[in-house]
């Protein structure tokens, strides 16, 4: 997956966009070390930390709320 792609699927999970591109080169570059590392597949790495993110956006965006 580019990190274009990336950034924008980020952004559909609750990423901030200006925050999208950056955070994707630093995901993406991640799960590359997670998957040399640990022996796993990019896309499982990937998926993995998306799911890790998702959930921080969601617990975010509901401590914001009043």
């Amino acid at each position: 997956m580019q990190t274009t792609e990336l950034a924008l699927l980020m952004e559909k999970m609750g990423c901030p966009p200006d925050k999208a591109p950056g955070l994707a080169r630093q995901l993406d570059k991640r799960a590359r070390q997670l998957s040399a590392q640990q022996n796993r597949s990019y896309e499982d790495a990937l998926a993995h930390l998306l799911k890790l993110m998702q959930q921080g956006w969601a617990a975010q965006q509901q401590a914001s709320r009043p």
